[in-house]
């Protein structure tokens, strides 16, 4: 739409000429910002000045440039100085009858003008939701115009041009940048006291403007430029500071020195009586660019402005710049969070300028439908950043809180806090009743409620001012935290007063408390939490802030696992619970699992106490699918080699090996089950009941490893597995000797509480690499395949290849040599005393000790790492896998999924009765099998049969991050 300028309303005294030289507007043309992100680093001529200085010389803070900036309309024409960042200068807009062209100008001091500092950076409102329409274009025409005042005001302004072009210079004082001082009182006298009251208003506007577009380039030119160059902040995070402080300020300034510049030209042109400055800011305002790096920068100020402030707190050669810069003529000692809150305040006291200038214009004005939309616009725009203020206001919580903890000595805790979706959903004060020795207390905590935790606290301010908060019993993951009562009655609290009376040590009052109750899932009475809030609507807060933050966590849970429960087989195995047993037959509770494959074709053997079942793996869904291949009770573990045709059963203290091949003709119903119990060889020599076994590759020799009872002492053996799939099976069943399996050396005597071994062999890429480095001898010893051999003492390490050597010297780890004189090494230590060990995972600086209830990090000679720091599980755990960057340790209620490097809980699986039945004994092998409850019916228990699944999102990024460190080995678990 195309609008014309109307006449002025002005009150035309009688007999005035008509004006012989009308002045015809400029049309106002746009020109679009280049759309792109903050990028303070590329390498072209624009960001060379955030390079930091490789000059010799030592650089400095400068202080002594002039008072006064240089005009940007007056410096648009000039070429940028090198060495500087160049950030879009404003386009003058000129017409055809402007006076006077722009020239450089002398430089000048700010000043801000009073009703910009008076607002608050979030005192911000909002307009109703509204449509914008084009912005207008003004052309004059002679004959909207009265002659007489034209060429009256016509004449008038010439004597004030020089006025004008020293406030458009910023070349004049404070006092006289009014517009009222810059035209002649013959002009103003011919103008009724609204229009005098509109044309303040719209130099107001442009004033303004050229004050904030001079303060964001101060924020250039004073503080980011000096701030390299000086190096107050630490080169390595000087980058990443600016981005997150000054955000996209130079994208904001590209906006409004185009603007000013707009403004400055119309100015020039219709000086002293402005018809319209509407068009401009409107065609401005509404553009996509404009309103999205407003509604960036204004969600991002509160991060913005907390970076700053921890900077501060921290770096002194910070605190002594800003110092430096406060002491400047154009900072005028106002600080730096002043001018970040610049654009926060501005679409406010910009909308505030066109709400005065809507009232001061007469109802037949074509601003008057224009100006409306101006307002709505920003409105719209101030009203949608509120809530990212408010995110990132709470975020700035968050970060405050995690900067506070204080946690106990000792444990290694990683909440993943400073995680991108990471959150503070709710937190407060509320008190704990606790039972002294002589009755019960008070304590006062600080609980706060995350996304993925509830941490309970104890506040603390100390002497400097700064409140520390003391994690006073172990963050409860929201995997495992439950609610219990949230209606208890009333209690009350007696307190004393404190008033800095004489007798206030006898004067005490009684409040009120409502208490709750929370728990620990996996210690329902040893972590039982009753806490009393002020008032019933807090309670009721807290309640519903505790749902919503766990409703959320089981959907982000589910919709983002790390491992997924598969379900091979529910309903074919059943257990009875009771002693009245069914008409029908049961398998038996499942003990033990392992896949198999043979013949091109794989298969899930499972072990019950009425013997062993296999199916074929596509069809193990179907009961029908699973047959009984051998009678065999209580089974411990199993255990495929498919290159030597065989399947060890470890079951009745006894290790026997099959032929794998007859294991799955009999379960395609293609061989009898005698035939298959024909194959049977013994491979322990009956030596005495069989506690366990591992298989693994040694160099290039499979080996069987188990551990035997003996009356004081326990017993290894390694067992080497021979190739005699060639050979004849023999029709009579073999009870003595193993023709399959040939020992290597004599057994190696071990405590009797020995309980399970951890398989440690190399991975073959890392052979050649490690031999380049010596000679064979140094090869073979320096690098040795090994076994963990887990006792209540500590775990053994040895080679199974040579076990006399482990017997002349044993090597037990952790190793606590000088804990006596190591206060966290003793500590460790005790620990680790009353904890069961699992086994060995290899780790980026080490390996991490796996305990029932806790883990240690050690390096290669097994002694403690990382301070003596150790993990606490959430739940006492049975067994453990090891996949990947993950352990996965098992109990009866819950499966929890850690990452190996900190030991972070990244999932949590619930069920009833987890069983660890395969966990894989190749390193290529990486099936992990588990056994759990299913439904119950009149018949008995359903015994759930599942594989847990890696998902597909991680596979990639697993397999590419795996330490490079650690490369040489593969813990087989």
């Amino acid at each position: 739409m195309v609008a014309r300028h109307p006449r002025p309303h002005v009150a035309i005294p009688p007999g005035a000429a008509p004006p012989t030289n009308p002045s015809p507007s400029a049309s106002f043309s746009s020109l679009t910002p280049e759309d792109d992100p903050l990028n303070l680093w590329t390498g072209d001529a624009s960001s060379t000045y955030y390079e930091p200085s490789t000059s010799s010389n030592q650089p400095r803070i400068s202080l002594d440039a002039g008072s006064r900036p240089v005009s940007r309309p007056a410096s648009a024409y000039e070429e940028a100085s090198p060495g500087r960042l160049s950030f879009p200068q404003p386009h003058i807009f000129r017409s055809s009858s402007q006076r006077a062209s722009a020239r450089p100008s002398p430089t000048v001091a700010h000043r801000s003008i009073k009703s910009e500092t008076t607002l608050s950076p979030y005192s911000l409102g909002g307009y109703s939701q509204g449509e914008s329409r084009p912005p207008s274009t003004f052309e004059s025409s002679p004959e909207l115009i009265p002659k007489d005042l034209s060429e009256e005001l016509s004449n008038l302004s010439l004597e004030s041009e020089e006025g004008l072009r020293r406030f458009q210079a910023d070349d004049l004082a404070e006092n006289d940048e009014q517009w009222h001082r810059l035209v002649p009182p013959e002009a103003r006298e011919v103008l009724d006291k609204k229009e005098v009251q509109r044309q303040s208003v719209l130099f107001e506007i442009i004033k303004s403007e050229k004050d904030y577009v001079s303060d964001l380039e101060l924020i250039r030119e004073v503080y980011i430029e000096p701030m390299i160059n000086v190096q107050a902040v630490p080169e390595q995070r000087i980058r990443g500071f600016i981005s997150e402080v000054f955000y996209n300020l130079d994208r904001i300034l590209a906006h409004h020195q185009r603007l000013l510049a707009a403004l400055f030209a119309r100015q020039r042109d219709q000086h002293p009586l402005v018809q319209s400055l509407a068009d401009i800011i409107l065609h401005e305002c509404v553009q996509s660019p404009f309103q999205r790096d407003y509604e960036d920068y204004i969600k991002h100020y509160p991060l913005a402005e907390e970076r700053h402030r921890a900077e501060l707190k921290r770096n002194t050669k910070y605190q002594y710049f800003l110092q430096q810069c406060a002491q400047g003529p154009r900072v005028r000692k106002r600080d730096l969070i002043t001018f970040l809150s610049r654009p926060v305040t501005r679409l406010a006291r910009l909308r505030l300028l066109v709400e005065n200038a809507l009232k001061a214009t007469a109802p037949d004005h074509p601003d008057i439908e224009e100006l409306p939309l101006i307002i709505e616009v920003l409105g719209n725009l101030i009203k949608s950043t509120q809530p990212g203020i408010q995110a990132a206001e709470g975020k700035v919580k968050f970060w405050n809180l995690c900067e506070s903890l204080v946690y106990q000595k000792g444990e290694i805790i990683d909440m993943d806090l400073y995680d991108e979706s990471r959150t503070l959903i709710y937190q407060g004060p509320l008190a704990r009743r606790f039972k002294s020795e002589v009755a019960y207390s008070w304590a006062d905590l600080h609980v706060a409620l995350l996304d993925n935790y509830l941490l309970l606290l104890k506040p603390e301010t100390r002497s400097s001012g700064i409140t520390r908060n003391s994690v006073v019993s172990r963050p409860i993951p929201l995997e495992y935290l439950r609610l219990a009562a949230f209606d208890g009655p009333m209690e009350t609290r007696k307190e004393r007063i404190e008033d800095g009376s004489l007798f206030e040590s006898f004067r005490s009052r009684v409040r009120p408390l409502y208490p709750f109750t929370i728990y620990h899932a996996s210690a329902k009475s040893a972590r039982r939490y009753t806490l009393y809030a002020g008032t019933e609507e807090l309670r009721k807060e807290w309640h519903s802030a505790l749902i919503d933050g766990l409703g959320v966590r089981k959907v982000r849970q589910e919709s983002n696992m790390w491992f997924a429960p598969h379900t091979i087989n529910e309903g074919y195995f059943k257990y009875t619970v009771t002693n009245n047993l069914s008409s029908r037959p049961f398998t038996g509770r499942c003990t033990a699992a392992a896949p198999l494959t043979s013949g091109g074709k794989n298969f899930v053997a499972v072990g019950c106490s009425t013997g062993i079942y296999v199916a074929p793996r596509g069809e193990a869904s179907s009961g029908q699918a699973f047959r009984k291949v051998l009678n065999a009770s209580n089974i411990v573990s199993m255990a495929a080699i498919p290159h030597y045709n065989r399947f060890i059963v470890l079951y009745d203290g006894g290790l026997y090996s099959y032929a794998l091949d007859l294991v799955a003709r009999v379960a395609q119903r293609a061989a009898r089950r005698e035939s298959l119990e024909a194959s049977m060889e013994r491979i322990d020599g009956r030596d005495g009941p069989v506690l366990f076994f591992q298989t693994g590759t040694f160099g290039s020799r499979t080996v069987v490893v188990f551990g035997t009872k003996g009356l004081m002492q326990a017993y290894v053996h390694a067992l080497e597995v021979v190739n005699i799939s060639e050979q004849p099976i023999s029709p009579r069943r073999s009870t003595v000797g193993s023709p399959s399996f040939r020992p290597i050396e004599e057994p190696l005597s071990v405590p009797k509480d020995a309980h399970d071994i951890t398989v440690l062999t190399r991975s073959g890429s890392q052979d050649s690499e490690s031999h380049k480095g010596g000679t064979d001898h140094e090869h073979s010893s320096r690098h040795r395949d090994l076994i963990g051999i887990c006792t209540e003492k500590g775990i053994y390490i040895a080679d199974p290849l040579h076990l006399a050597a482990a017997a002349v010297r044993p090597n037990i780890i952790p190793n606590f040599l000088g804990a006596d004189q190591n206060a966290p090494l003793d500590t460790l230590r005790k620990k680790c005393i009353d904890a069961t060990p699992l086994g060995l995972v290899r780790c980026l600086d080490g390996w991490l000790v796996v305990y029932d209830e806790l883990g240690c990090y050690i390096d290669r000679k097994g002694v403690p790492t990382r301070h003596s720091g150790y993990l606490r599980w959430e739940t006492k755990a049975s067994a453990y896998a090891h996949r990947g960057e993950h352990l996965i340790l098992f109990s009866p209620e819950f499966i929890e999924i850690r990452t190996v490097q900190t030991g972070k809980l990244v999932q949590v699986i619930e069920a009833a009765d987890v069983r660890l039945l395969y966990r894989g004994l190749l390193p290529s092998d990486k099936t992990v099998l588990i056994g759990m409850k299913g439904k119950q019916d009149r018949d008995g228990v359903v015994d759930k049969i599942a594989e847990l699944l890696e998902t597909a999102e991680l596979l990639t990024p697993r397999a590419a991050s795996m330490p490079l460190l650690w490369d040489e080995w593969d813990t087989m678990q």
